[in-house]
Order: C-alpha cells, then structure tokens, then sequence
C-alpha cells in the first residue's frame, strides 16, 4: 500500500527502506539473462559475488551465490560470459540496495544464442527492417565521413589510410568506444546517434576486426539494430570478416566485408575516378572526331553530285536543249499547220470563186439591176424611160431604157 506521507507528515529513511524491502520480497524468484562483468571469489569463502550487466542500457545488477554452484558451471564463469541465472530479488535494509540471491546458473552457449539471434533475426525482418527499399544510396563524395570503432584498433587504421590513399581531403570524425564487453552496446548506439546528429556527416561506418560469435554479439543486439535502422544518415557496416554475418549488416545501408572495404564503398578514388573522366573525355573526343568525319564525308559526297559541281551541265544544259526541241518542234507544228490551213483556204477559195456570180460576169456576162439594186430578169421589169446600171465583169454602165420591148 502507498505510504501516506506530507511534507508536515514524512516518515523516516528506514520506514521507506522497509516498504521496499516487502514490495520487492513479495516478488517471488525470477529468471534473468545477461552478461557477467565481475566476478569477486575469495579463496574459502562459502558466497562468490557477481555483477549481471544488461548489454543493451546502463544496468547492473548485484548477485550473491553459493561457491560450489560457480565452481560447477561447466564451461567455467568468466568476466564477459552470458548467462541465465534463477534468484530471489533482496533488500538489503541497512544499505538500501538490490540483489539477487542466485541458486542456478545456466550458461548461454553458442548453440543457443545462434538460434535466439536467428529467432531475432526472423523478428525483425518479419517488422520490414531489413527491406531492400530502406536501403539508401551513399553520396558520391562525402562532406565528412562519421566512423565508430575501438581505440587505436586494426579496423580503425583500415579504414584511415585506405580512406586517405583514396582521396586524402576528406574529413573524418571518429568515434572510439568499447566494440565489445557490457558498455559495448550502449556507448555504440550513443556515438552512432551523435554521428547522425551532426549535419556534416553524411555517412557513419562501423566498424570491427574479427572475432568470435560471442565477440561479436553487441552488433547483433535488437537495440542497436533498431538504432541503425533509425538513423537518418547512411550506414555502412564493417563488422568482422566476410564470414561474419551480425544483425547490424542486414540492417545497414551498405554491407562491406572488412574495414578495407568499408572505406572503399565510402570514399571515392580520386585517382580512379580521374581515370574514368579522362577515359569518358577520350570517348567523347573519339565520338566527336567521328560525328565530325561523317558529316564530313556527307559533304564532300553532296558536293560532288552534278547537280552542284556541273550545274550548268547537269541541269541547265538539257532543259536549253529540252527547250530548243521544244520550241522547233513547235515552230515546225506551227508551219504545218499553216501549209495545211492555207491549203485549204485556197481550196475554199477556188470553191467559192466557181460559184461566185463575179466568174459569170468575167466571161463576158453582165447584171442588169433597178436603181434600188433589183435585178431585172424580165423585159416586164423595166419600162421606157426607166435608168438601168449595168454590172459588167470590170465596172458597170449607166444605161436608159429606149425600147423596151424590142426583139430577142
């Protein structure tokens, strides 16, 4: 039950240390998993003192167990061993303290944690972590490159000199922490979170040289794999050999085999990368070059067509001839036609002179006609007196009438 306690009210140091002390006895034994980070065994004493780190944060806790159950554990207990260990939570009233009062300890071996990191493994990628879409491309050149390692490490050196061979003006701002052990997990995902805060980094690797599965382990842990997974810088992963195959490598943008590796996908060649433009520039050169001779060639072959060296020859000259045939085959036509027309005028003409009344008058015949140009055909038509005009062949007469019905 809750104390109640004001500030005219308090109750005293001991009172709250025993509630305590009743809360947590009630609690029953527990199993609890975790790494081994101290161990104090005295030579003859009947308790061996034991400190259970959590990987993942900042807490500890302190056990108490028989000697003989240490001294069965098979392999033996070291520093750095994970294990699973039932006990009693105690209070120790006068310290204000917790501990465990262990009566079993079971070690955690390499069988069993490979299986619970494949069953973690399934976990998390059941969650979508380890999504090939989640994966994000690294710039081309980075501004600076973030790297977490351990102190003055082989994996640390790797990546520097290969970084600086490959293009030295690049910065790098590094991060050491413990890359293994109880404070491995927690100060890890503290330097990636400050790496990935920093607006200047625009890729973070972490990296590790080799080791055993249980070396390794505080890069398969779901705290760190979650803490990669929400950076929002890129992360390449560099842990152990090509072998090696912890969490954090599905999880990272990019997987390098070793350090080397890492600083290789990071950090372009500059060396490299000059040889590719001169080459580029030699292609486009070359392609230019050709372009340029085709075009070229287009041309020369264009000029050379008679349409433009003869054109006189090859355009004007047969359309003057094409036109001087034209205008004699149309002259020659023309005369044709003309002889012919003319021919048959004449013809028309002789047609029309025979039947002409003027032929009649030429042979020696003449029209007599009235004053008002009727012609007379009859002595009846004329009277005495009467003026005549007479059409002769060449002219005509003015004639009177005297007798008008003389003989025949």
């Amino acid at each position: 039950m809750a104390l109640d306690t004001s500030p005219e009210n308090p109750v005293p140091v001991r009172v709250v240390s025993q509630h305590i002390g009743g809360w947590i006895h009630r609690l029953g034994s527990v199993w609890v998993e975790g790494q081994v980070t101290q161990l104090s065994r005295r030579p003859g004493a009947r308790t061996v003192f034991l400190v259970l780190r959590d990987p993942a944060a900042r807490v500890s806790l302190q056990l108490t167990c028989p000697a003989d159950l240490v001294t069965n554990v098979s392999p033996p207990l070291a520093e750095g061993a994970r294990v699973v260990v039932r006990g009693k939570p105690s209070w120790y009233f006068e310290r204000g303290s917790l501990s465990l009062a262990v009566d079993e300890i079971r070690p955690v071996g390499i069988g069993a944690l490979l299986a619970r990191l494949d069953q973690l493994r399934r976990l998390l990628a059941a969650e979508g972590l380890f999504a090939t879409e989640l994966k994000r491309p690294l710039p081309f050149v980075p501004t600076t490159v973030g790297l977490v390692c351990g102190r003055s490490s082989a994996a640390e050196h790797d990546v520097l000199e290969n970084a600086r061979l490959r293009a030295a003006g690049i910065p790098f701002r590094v991060e050491n922490v413990p890359v293994q052990g109880a404070a491995a997990v927690t100060e890890i995902i503290e330097a990636l979170q400050r790496l990935d805060r920093d607006a200047t980094v625009d890729v973070i690797i972490l990296a590790r040289g080799g080791g055993s599965v249980e070396d390794l382990l505080p890069f398969s842990d779901e705290a760190l794999v979650r803490a990669v997974a929400a950076c929002g810088t890129p992360v390449v992963s560099a842990i152990g050999h090509e072998t090696d195959t912890p969490l954090v490598d599905l999880v990272a943008d990019i997987r390098a085999s070793t350090p080397t590796d890492a600083a290789k996908r990071a950090v372009p060649d500059v060396a490299d990368e000059l040889h590719r433009v001169s080459e580029a520039r030699r292609r486009l050169h070359r392609r230019v070059h050709a372009i340029i001779e085709h075009e070229r060639t287009r041309v020369e072959t264009t000029r050379a067509h008679p349409m433009l060296s003869r054109p006189s020859a090859s355009y004007l000259d047969p359309r003057r001839l094409a036109l001087t045939q034209t205008r004699r085959d149309a002259g020659q036509a023309l005369d044709h036609r003309i002889a012919h027309e003319r021919l048959a005028v004449g013809q028309a003409r002789s047609q029309v002179s025979a039947l002409s009344p003027y032929s009649t008058l030429a042979r020696g015949y003449a029209v007599v006609q009235q004053t008002n140009g009727a012609v007379v055909r009859s002595e009846d038509d004329a009277a005495l007196g009467d003026r005549l005009r007479v059409r002769l062949g060449h002219g005509e007469l003015a004639v009177v009438v005297t007798d008008p019905g003389g003989p025949a």
